[in-house]
């Protein structure tokens, strides 16, 4: 799969450490519906179907890219 830009890792490690979408966008200080749009493409590069699956992904990736 593609690599996941600096800003998908940083909506990675939010989401596995549980943020809602509306959290995460007041954390990066975007709109939610940004988030939404860099989820989308987030599971397609990792070919994952949940939010829970990327959670997982995240926490068997380790500190991605840290």
């Amino acid at each position: 799969g593609e690599a996941l830009t600096p800003r998908e890792v940083e909506i990675l490690r939010l989401v596995a450490a549980g943020l809602g979408n509306q959290q995460i966008a007041e954390q990066l200080g975007v709109a939610v519906t940004t988030v939404r749009t860099h989820l989308s493409s987030m599971y397609e590069k990792l070919r994952l179907k949940s939010r829970v699956a990327l959670a997982l992904f995240a926490a068997q990736a380790g500190d991605v890219g840290a």
